[in-house]
């Protein structure tokens, strides 16, 4: 099956992504608290946030663990679900909190919405929605790399280094573009005026 390492990388995401707001729910709680209207009924607090944000990222974390090692219809179509709610959220924020919102999709305060997240994201909900309707023939993670060459360690390999760089492009290099963004605003309005 051609997408089963972007699925992995999808995978992977969730459990890095899950495990760092599980550490750190306070950032995230934020961004949240920041993100649904105070006209609400049920606006959170930030205690009740950051109570949801680790519970929520502790599901995540197992979501990606357990889809991982067992990459079947239910697992995926969980997975998909997901990236689908990423997709919202992120839109949602970009759409309502400004370009420089956080989306806080890795515990972190730094990291902007992008329309690179909802690229990435959407296609991680693809891919995952696809391996749903369409998984491999194997039963869990094992059996999959029991099929690839060298009993699976290049796609590990490549799996790994795709969720390295996934992680690296939504959060360190989006908040490099914020800043990147923040510097030249000035420098612009600073040169229409002369």
């Amino acid at each position: 099956m051609e997408l089963i390492g972007l699925y992995f990388v999808a995978c992977g995401l969730l459990v890095a992504a899950g495990a760092a707001k599980a550490f750190r729910p306070a950032d995230t709680a934020r961004a949240i608290v920041l993100l649904v209207p105070e006209r609400l009924p049920l606006s959170p607090s930030l205690r009740l946030a950051r109570d949801t944000v680790r519970v929520g990222a502790v599901a995540e974390a197992a979501l990606g663990s357990v889809a991982l090692l067992f990459p079947r219809p239910l697992t995926a179509a969980l997975v998909a679900a997901s990236y689908a709610v990423f997709v919202c959220v992120i839109t949602f924020a970009r759409t309502h909190g400004g370009a420089l919102a956080t989306c806080g999709c890795f515990g972190r305060p730094d990291t902007p919405a992008t329309r690179l997240h909802v690229i990435v994201n959407s296609v991680l909900f693809a891919t995952a929605a696809f391996v749903a309707l369409r998984p491999p023939d194997a039963s869990s993670l094992f059996t999959v790399l029991d099929h690839q060459p060298w009993l699976g360690l290049p796609l590990l390999f490549v799996s790994g280094a795709g969720v390295w760089v996934t992680y690296l492009a939504l959060s360190p290099l989006a908040a490099l573009e914020a800043a990147r963004r923040l510097v030249q605003r000035p420098s612009t309005s600073a040169t229409s005026s002369s």
